[in-house]
């Protein structure tokens, strides 16, 4: 068994993320909704943001051995039983493999961060998943309040300013008094009281605003 280090905080908060997210895709499995299905994904519908997920995950499975190739992995058809095995495993990945740095492309970045922004990740598309499943109306498949909390500074860490309107969609206003899960959402741009129904999937108007 590894020794503790810096990293198994990133690693628990992963658990954390993985273990929400899991609950919603056999949820998936078991509704097998249309895939042409609207997200809170700019211009993805719910079978390309499943594509990207299981994309995301093999990405972060793979950076568990030093190094993360940005080439795509997957056909743009994803398979829900495949991705929720492929979160389960995610976490034996790190717990066998622990890289202190991770290469990604031709930068460098600390391994417990590259684990944080999984997590954040996958919590958050997680829940995009379920607002095109229906079930997230404020109060169904909410995020926890610990995980919120503990990945807002993850959100405000991995995104600089520069990156909205390209990778991140613009930040949303929320009252002070909100829930943590409000401000994790405004953050990246969601609002957990926009039904999916008003989301709008527009095709060839430019690179996805998906994270």
């Amino acid at each position: 068994m590894p020794a503790h280090t810096e990293l198994d905080p990133a690693i628990e908060l992963l658990d954390r993320a993985l273990g929400y997210t899991r609950g919603i895709l056999a949820e998936l499995e078991r509704s097998d909704p249309a895939l042409s299905r609207r997200t809170p994904c700019s211009e993805w519908d719910l079978g390309q943001l499943l594509a990207h997920m299981e994309d995301a995950l093999d990405a972060f499975a793979e950076g568990a051995g030093g190094a993360v190739s940005l080439e795509p992995r997957i056909p743009v058809a994803a398979r829900s039983e495949a991705l929720r095995q492929k979160a389960c495993a995610l976490l034996g990945a790190w717990a066998t493999e622990r890289p202190e740095q991770i290469r990604i492309g031709d930068q460098v970045a600390p391994a417990a961060f590259v684990v944080a922004a999984a997590a954040l990740e996958i919590t958050v598309h997680g829940w995009d998943v379920a607002q095109a499943l229906g079930q997230t109306t404020g109060h169904a498949a909410p995020i926890p309040e610990a995980l919120a909390a503990s990945l807002l500074p993850v959100a405000d860490a991995l995104i600089a300013p520069h990156d909205r309107g390209s990778l991140f969609e613009p930040m949303l206003e929320v009252a002070g008094d909100g829930s943590a899960e409000e401000h994790q959402l405004a953050y990246l741009g969601r609002h957990r009281s926009i039904p999916p129904a008003s989301f709008q999937v527009e095709r060839g108007t430019g690179p996805p605003l998906a994270s």
